[in-house]
C-alpha cells in the first residue's frame, strides 16, 4: 500500500482567520521575505555585484543558523490546537530572516550608498529617512505577523530579531565595511583575492561600490542616455534623408 502521510511545507503554507482583513494581509506579508530569495538571484545575476552575492550568502548563514539553534534548543511553538504546527519555534526564523535583511541593507545605505540628489540636502535626507522607515515598517511587520497568526511567542519573535540584526550587523562591518575602510588589513586583502581570483574574472564579479557612491547606477544611466541620443540622432538624420 502506498504511504499516503503528507506533511505541510511551513515555509509556503499559513493559516489565517478568513473572517479578519488583517489576518488576511498579514499572512500575505508573512510571506513575502520568500519573494528575496529570488530577487538575490535575479540581482546577482544580473548586476554581478559582491555585495549582494555577499549579502545573499550571509542570508543563507543565517539561514543555516536558525536551523541549528532550532535543533539545539528544540522549543515548542506555541500550543494552540488549531493549528497544528509542525517545527521548532525559537528562534522564529521569519524574523530572523528580515532582521538580518533589514540589519543589512541599512547599513549599506547608512556607510556606503548615496542616491541620486534631488538638488535639495532636505529632500535629500527625507528619502534617505523614508527608506530607512520602510525597512524597519517591513521587518516589524513580519515580525509581528508571526505573533498575530500563532506561529511563535513573543519571546521567540524578539530572539530571532535579535539574532538576524545582530548577524546582520557583523555580517557587514566584517565583509564589507572594514574591507572598505581597511583595504590593507586581512578583510581587505580577502576581498581583494575574491574580486582577482579567474572564477571571478571569468563570471565577471564587480564592486561598483568601491569605485561610485551608487554602486554605478548613475554612471550606467549616463552612459545609456549618451548611446540613446546618438542612436536617436542617427534614426533622425536617416529619416531626413
Amino acid at each position: 500500500m502506498a504511504d499516503t502521510s503528507r506533511v505541510s511545507l511551513d515555509i509556503t503554507h499559513v493559516i489565517y482567520d478568513p473572517s479578519s482583513d488583517m489576518s488576511l494581509g498579514l499572512a500575505l506579508l508573512t510571506l513575502s521575505p520568500i519573494l528575496l530569495m529570488p530577487a538575490y538571484a535575479a540581482l546577482a545575476l544580473q548586476t554581478r555585484e559582491l555585495t549582494i552575492i555577499n549579502m545573499w550568502t550571509g542570508q543563507f548563514i543565517s539561514e543555516a543558523l536558525n536551523l541549528v539553534l532550532k535543533h539545539m534548543i528544540k522549543a515548542e511553538r506555541p500550543p494552540d490546537t488549531r493549528l497544528h504546527l509542525s517545527g521548532y519555534g525559537f528562534p522564529s526564523s521569519h524574523s530572523q530572516y528580515m532582521g538580518y535583511f533589514g540589519a543589512f541593507l541599512m547599513c549599506h545605505v547608512y556607510f556606503r550608498h548615496r542616491f541620486a540628489s534631488t538638488g535639495c540636502p532636505l529632500l535629500d535626507q527625507l528619502f534617505r529617512c523614508f527608506v530607512y522607515l520602510g525597512l524597519i515598517t517591513w521587518v516589524g511587520v513580519v515580525a509581528y505577523s508571526r505573533l498575530h497568526l500563532l506561529y511563535h511567542t513573543p519571546h521567540q519573535v524578539i530572539w530571532g530579531l535579535g539574532i538576524g540584526v545582530s548577524l546582520g550587523i557583523v555580517h557587514y562591518v566584517v565583509t564589507e565595511l572594514l574591507p572598505h575602510r581597511r583595504p590593507l588589513s586581512v578583510f581587505g586583502r580577502a576581498r581583494a583575492a575574491v574580486l582577482t581570483h579567474s572564477v571571478a574574472s571569468w563570471i565577471q564579479v564587480r564592486d561598483g561600490w568601491a569605485i561610485w557612491d551608487d554602486g554605478g547606477r548613475g554612471a550606467e544611466w549616463k552612459a545609456w542616455k549618451v548611446e540613446y541620443n546618438e542612436r536617436r540622432t542617427r534614426i533622425s538624420q536617416k529619416r531626413d534623408n
